[in-house]
């Protein structure tokens, strides 16, 4: 899967946004992605914002999917081990795929706000990577399991753009050397940035490898972000950020 989004939209951590200059153009990522991925079906956002799925070279364990609803564009890579317990706690049907489920629960945060997005995350059990767009908002919703299970890779192309892919080989023909892993049991939300839904009053910051130049984006234990006080039960929303 494959995703690219302007600058102005995404609003990346500064780490990640940093040098801009290599890699190629958004216009040039699609015509590589589709040269490479030859059944690759193409839904184009606003702008040069677009995203992009194939099954070519699918491991049967961890399967693509994808699915529009209301305007919501959620691209899935993975398997949940709850998937029959979400769609009950979302009032699915049987027939809800993991990408369903996903849309469902960003409705619940975008719309039962103030709601904590860890929570969201943490109820999922499996292993999954997930990239998820609302076009009305605009807003940007990415996710990976804590383990890192799934492949999951964003960097900068040339003009600025983000880019989001589960194949190295594609992020690596988009950005050049200006991309690096999503970090695992992490969620990014272009609103309200990086952040772990494991420890979300820890800062989630970029750090400088000295072998590559790299960023790598990990968890400080030392930085604290601060929370609202607990307020009973009913405003329990402490952990919202």
């Amino acid at each position: 899967m494959l995703a690219v989004f302007e600058k102005s939209v995404s609003k990346p951590p500064k780490e990640l946004s940093l040098p801009v200059g290599g890699g190629n153009r958004s216009d040039e990522i699609i015509e590589i992605f589709r040269s490479w991925r030859s059944d690759s079906t193409f839904y184009h956002l606003s702008s040069d914002n677009f995203l992009a799925l194939s099954h070519q070279g699918e491991n049967p364990a961890i399967p693509r999917s994808v699915v529009v609803i209301d305007d919501i564009f959620c691209m899935f890579s993975g398997a949940l081990h709850n998937t029959c317990e979400m769609r009950r706690h979302y009032g699915l049907s049987r027939q809800a795929t993991e990408a369903m489920i996903i849309v469902e629960a960003y409705k619940v945060l975008r719309d039962r706000a103030p709601y904590p997005p860890d929570q969201v995350v943490k109820e999922l059990q499996g292993k999954f990577a997930f990239i998820l767009f609302d076009s009305k908002a605009p807003t940007l919703f990415l996710a990976r399991d804590r383990d890192g299970s799934v492949q999951l890779y964003w960097g900068t192309a040339g003009d600025g753009s983000v880019v989001c892919s589960d194949d190295p080989n594609v992020i690596s023909a988009a950005c050049d050397k200006h991309y690096t892993p999503f970090p695992p049991g992490c969620i990014f939300i272009n609103r309200s940035g990086l952040m772990s839904f494991d420890h979300p009053l820890n800062k989630v910051r970029g750090f400088m490898r000295e072998d590559d130049g790299r960023v790598i984006f990990k968890v400080d234990p030392y930085t604290r972000i601060p929370s609202i006080p607990r307020i009973g039960s009913a405003a329990n929303w402490a952990n919202a950020v």
